[in-house]
């Protein structure tokens, strides 16, 4: 087979396993097997390795010759560490982003929380995770910074894996993640301003204020939605 062929059908099987992992169709401790993926996408076996190598050298998976792939658990201190991650770009994000920025991304947002509503009552999980993934990341985007968007998009995977993982307790908390997300945007707003002006010495005062309480909120929705300890 043609190698640009073998790279194509391995980029494939990378994706389909990948979004089997993170959908929960291949969940934390079940054994992928290497034939059984092969058959299943209708091609060999070599291309559905290399996607399970690339996989472990992610640390999605673990190896065993002859026996399989094990799909890794989330630990508790990964789940930690990703929401730390969150809470440190998101809100320093935020912290960098003018103030005109903060309050046309609160504006923006307020539009998309009857969208996640609607998404949480028919209980379409995979669009409310797109949703809140891309609700997230537009406080990131408020900084106008390139590389900071980067870094925090690396982290979408681990987000989609995490919340798929808590579908159920996401439909359990739906009310309590809409107003943890309103709160949010009310904390944005009230660090912004209208125009280009610097912030006047009592403007900028509420503004820290305001930003203050934005990281707190931030901090407490992902405690409370990842079952973290405060």
């Amino acid at each position: 087979m043609h190698p640009a062929v073998d790279e194509s059908a391995a980029s494939r099987a990378y994706r389909a396993i990948l979004d089997g992992i993170l959908s929960g169709v291949h969940p934390g401790s079940s054994m992928l097997s290497e034939s059984a993926v092969a058959s299943s996408m209708g091609m060999s076996r070599t291309p559905v390795r290399a996607a399970l190598i690339r996989l472990q050298d992610e640390g999605w998976l673990t190896i065993f010759p002859k026996r399989g792939a094990l799909v890794r658990e989330v630990s508790a201190q990964a789940v930690a560490d990703l929401a730390g991650s969150k809470v440190l770009l998101e809100s320093g994000a935020v912290r960098s982003a003018a103030p005109t920025s903060r309050r046309r991304t609160a504006d923006a947002l307020r539009q998309q929380l009857e969208t996640q509503r609607e998404r949480l009552e028919a209980r379409d999980l995979p669009a409310f995770v797109e949703l809140s993934i891309d609700f997230h990341r537009s406080f990131v985007t408020a900084a106008r910074n390139a590389v900071l968007t980067e870094l925090y998009d690396r982290l979408a995977d681990r987000q989609r894996f995490l919340l798929f993982s808590y579908g159920q307790r996401l439909f359990d908390r739906s009310d309590e993640i809409l107003a943890e997300h309103e709160a949010m945007l009310d904390a944005l707003h009230a660090a912004g301003a209208p125009g280009q002006a610097p912030l006047e010495t009592g403007e900028a005062a509420r503004a820290e204020r305001a930003l203050a309480r934005f990281e707190s909120l931030l901090r407490h929705h992902l405690n409370e939605t990842y079952r973290l300890d405060p």
